[in-house]
């Protein structure tokens, strides 16, 4: 399902380059869950933002699903990202003024889906009784607790059944209960989809449930 080939990633600065990923390889199947942990500033979000397309490598190759990425002009990655990634955001990003089911149908308006409304609602309702939000359809973002916010971006982020899910810190926010429910919640969903998953976490009791873990070092994932 991934293919990272010695990919890396430098940022020009005031004080000169700044190499973040160094000849980085990484391999996930599908169907699999990988955590990825380091440090902060080691490169953990930057190279989930290169396999979610939003950003793209100095040198090297990144292939999700036999696509290889760099091939993609800006339309066409985001109509990828659409179609075959979900992401779970660590601030979770819920619109404010749509109400929960709103937000996790949000990424059917792009993309040029051609399902009916009445099915996408059935499988965005579906969705939410599974992270145990069917009371909270209609409520507001801002009437849910940080946990309930975290579910409704899980919501979101399956909605277009995705090949991949890309989670960035989704346990960083909570407790120490909640956090283990949403784990929970994560492998139960990941598996009964066969979607890869990648974890990144600072949390090690979150990087234990996922099938294999990865550490940054020097700019390389070492397993």
């Amino acid at each position: 399902m991934i293919a990272v080939t010695r990919v890396s990633k430098t940022y020009e600065s005031l004080g000169g380059p700044v190499s973040v990923l160094r000849d980085l390889d990484l391999r996930v199947a599908a169907g699999e869950a990988v955590a990825i942990v380091g440090p902060s500033g080691s490169g953990k979000t930057t190279l989930l933002n290169l396999l979610g397309a939003l950003d793209q490598p100095t040198s090297g190759a990144i292939a999700i699903d036999g696509v290889t990425l760099g091939t993609l002009d800006a339309a066409g990655a985001a109509r990828f990202r659409n179609r075959a990634i979900g992401f779970i955001f660590q601030l979770h990003y819920l619109l404010p003024q749509c109400s929960v089911i709103e937000n996790v149908l949000v990424p059917r308006l792009a993309g040029g889906w051609t399902e009916d409304v009445r099915t996408t609602r059935q499988r965005a309702e579906a969705l939410l009784e599974q992270v145990g939000l069917r009371d909270r359809m209609t409520h507001l973002p801002w009437q849910l607790s940080g946990g309930e916010q975290l579910r409704a971006a899980i919501a979101r982020a399956l909605i277009n059944e995705p090949k991949l899910i890309l989670a960035d810190e989704p346990t960083g926010s909570l407790d120490p209960a909640t956090g283990e429910r949403i784990a929970d919640l994560l492998l139960r969903t990941q598996a009964g989809t066969r979607a890869a998953l990648v974890v990144v976490t600072h949390n090690p009791a979150l990087a234990q449930r996922m099938a294999k873990t990865y550490r940054f070092e020097a700019g390389r994932l070492v397993g």
